[in-house]
């Protein structure tokens, strides 16, 4: 066997890897409904019209739901399982801990309490507005956003009312088209024209094309740095100060703040409004269609617009209090955010520290270059920090990427940035070692040195083959019922 072959975890082996599936016949695990179960009676006081007399529920023992559940975990692939490096997504390791703090007794309080039954918990808020602020540069922040997407609309909504505070009906946002891939949709769903800039031959913003797109129109300029080519604008401060001189706003997208920490900060470079994706950056779950967190940093001089409630050191000097600012746009989530989410992110910063933080971007962006070193794909455009644009070439990137699950890892973002032919956009993070990471690029290599045949046919030994992608967004099968359908 070749010492490029890729193994499992740093245990290279010549067969590649064959993911768990469990079969019953022609079918994966079936549901717990389709394995046993009982009819039981309904007794309720809801009306008839909207309740059944009976209904059918799965009848296991505990072995055999336990062993149901574990399947089904042995047939999916998550970080918990190998490399994740899907770019621009930041999929890193959650820490156990943080999950350990957030189910103390403790942290269970409901969030319309009065203030002075909370103290803790308006402190560790408090502590996190102020942690934020520090990494980011910024003089106010507010905790509410439930999401990084939600964050970014927040930040164009502070930014609308401060213009509009200045008699100015500001229509236009610039978006790069390195930029994350959120914010042309937040500047929209804000009610903006959004005007996409051409990126340079070097992938960095194009001055020219700025300089032309700025006008009495521009709101804001929406930037992700470093951008989506893992590129960092060189070009910030100069970027700053046009958009300042045309009257608009500089917005910092947090996606890739990762590369940052400890080196620099979005407020000095010139930045005025900014949203922290927590679930990327201080290892937060994702929400997943669930709980999650976008808090969203501001200069002095829009800190008056952030929603309320905001908290702060009590002004009589006892403890800490909820305050309204001034100028507030509004509620945009529920209470001070989602605490459970924040605390988790709390956690992680105090933990790590100055200095931990330094060291997980300095590891972030070594980990990036180490991996891009061993592979066989070109990468366009360079330097770059913790993340890169790798190209297929003439081959299709998204075969390369089902292939690379043959191997027991999960291929990187592919297709996009757009600028970038066959693009596999990559992000390897932090967490994984020099032995993870080689295993990664032996993935990497075997699967874009493969023969046509092999890439059409794959991936081979998952538990499930490669799908319909036409047919399952065009023809979505939205209910387990249409399984049994006949096509």
């Amino acid at each position: 066997m070749s010492d490029d072959e890729p193994g499992n975890g740093g245990a290279p082996g010549a067969d590649g890897y064959d993911q768990a599936r469990y079969t019953d016949g022609d079918r994966y695990e079936p549901l717990l409904s389709e394995k046993r179960s009982r009819e039981v009676d309904v007794e309720t006081p809801l009306p008839d019209a909207v309740t059944r007399d009976s209904l059918e529920l799965p009848a296991l023992s505990e072995p055999e739901l336990s062993r149901h559940y574990t399947r089904l975990s042995q047939m999916n692939y998550g970080v918990e399982s190998g490399p994740f490096p899907l770019g621009s997504c930041t999929m890193k390791y959650n820490p156990s801990f943080t999950e350990d703090i957030a189910g103390l007794p403790d942290a269970a309080i409901h969030p319309d309490r009065d203030p002075e039954t909370m103290q803790g918990t308006l402190a560790v808020l408090a502590q996190l507005s102020d942690y934020l602020a520090q990494i980011g540069g910024m003089d106010g922040v507010t905790l509410q956003p439930p999401a990084g997407a939600a964050g970014e609309y927040t930040g164009v909504q502070v930014a609308r009312a401060y213009h509009e505070q200045n008699g100015e009906d500001r229509t236009e946002v610039l978006v790069p088209a390195s930029a994350h891939g959120t914010n042309f949709a937040s500047a929209a769903l804000a009610g903006f024209d959004v005007v996409e800039l051409p990126s340079g031959d070097d992938g960095r913003v194009d001055l020219d094309a700025l300089a032309g797109a700025l006008g009495e129109d521009t709101a804001l300029l929406m930037l992700t740095n470093p951008n989506t080519l893992g590129l960092f604008e060189r070009d910030i401060i100069e970027i700053s100060e046009m958009v300042h001189d045309a009257g608009g706003l500089l917005y910092y997208d947090g996606a890739n703040l990762n590369a940052l920490l400890g080196r620099a900060r979005p407020g000095d470079m010139g930045f005025d409004v900014m949203h922290y994706n927590v679930h990327k950056t201080f290892a937060t779950p994702h929400g997943g269609g669930g709980p999650g967190a976008g808090p969203v940093g501001v200069t002095a001089e829009l800190a008056d617009f952030l929603p309320t409630p905001r908290v702060r050191e009590a002004t009589d000097g006892d403890g800490y209090e909820r305050f309204a600012p001034p100028e507030s746009i509004g509620k945009v989530h529920g209470f001070h955010g989602n605490w459970l989410v924040l605390i988790k992110a709390y956690a992680y910063i105090a933990r790590l520290g100055d200095a931990g933080l330094s060291d997980a971007a300095a590891k972030a962006v070594l980990n990036a270059n180490y991996l891009a070193n061993q592979i066989d794909l070109a990468v366009p455009h360079g330097p770059f920090h913790h993340e890169f644009a790798a190209t297929a070439g003439d081959r299709d990137a998204a075969d390369v990427a089902k292939r690379m699950l043959d191997f027991g890892v999960h291929p990187p973002t592919t297709k996009w940035p757009e600028m970038v032919p066959e693009a596999m956009l990559t992000e390897p993070t932090e967490i994984e070692n020099k032995a993870s990471l080689d295993d990664l690029a032996a993935a990497f290599n075997v699967a874009f040195g493969d023969d046509a045949e092999t890439l059409d046919s794959a991936p081979s030994r998952t538990a499930a083959s490669r799908i319909d992608q036409v047919g399952a967004a065009r023809t979505p099968r939205l209910s387990w019922q249409a399984l049994h359908e006949t096509e």
